[in-house]
C-alpha cells in the first residue's frame, strides 16, 4: 500500500485547505484511515479517523467543528477539508491507513500500518 498525500501549502488565519490522500494497492473500504500532524519539536498526533467506507469519523478535540474527513472509496481517497486555520494548525500532516485498528487505538500512531510522505501546512497570524 502506498499513501500519496498532497494539498497543503501556506496559508492565513481563517482560510481554508483541502488535504488529499491517495491510496495505491490493496485498500478496501473496511481500511481504516487517519490524519496526523506533527510540528517542530511535538510528537505527532491524531487529527481525524475513519473506519469504513460511510462510517463514523473521530476528530480530536482541537480540530473538531473545523476539520472534516472523508473518503471515496471508488477513487481511494481520503479528505481532510479544513476550515477557520490557525496558527497552532501549522504542521506536516500525514495520512495513515489499518486493517485492525479499533476504536481504543485509532488516536494511536503505532496502530496503522502505512504513512504518507507528508504535506506542509503553514498558518500565518
Amino acid at each position: 500500500v502506498q499513501l500519496q498525500a498532497s494539498g497543503g501549502g501556506l496559508v492565513q488565519a481563517g482560510d481554508s485547505l483541502r488535504l488529499s490522500c491517495a491510496a495505491s494497492g490493496r485498500t478496501s473500504s473496511s481500511t481504516t484511515m487517519g490524519w496526523f500532524r506533527q510540528a517542530p519539536g511535538k510528537e505527532r498526533e491524531f487529527v481525524a479517523g475513519i473506519f469504513r467506507s460511510g462510517g463514523r469519523p473521530y476528530y480530536a478535540d482541537s480540530v473538531k467543528g473545523r476539520f472534516t474527513i472523508s473518503r471515496d472509496t471508488a477513487k481511494k481517497t481520503v479528505y481532510l477539508q479544513m476550515t477557520s486555520l490557525k496558527p497552532e494548525d501549522t504542521a506536516v500532516y500525514y495520512c495513515a491507513s489499518g486493517e485492525r485498528i479499533i476504536l481504543s487505538t485509532l488516536r494511536s500512531p503505532q496502530a496503522y500500518d502505512y504513512w504518507g510522505q507528508g504535506t506542509q501546512v503553514t498558518v500565518s497570524s
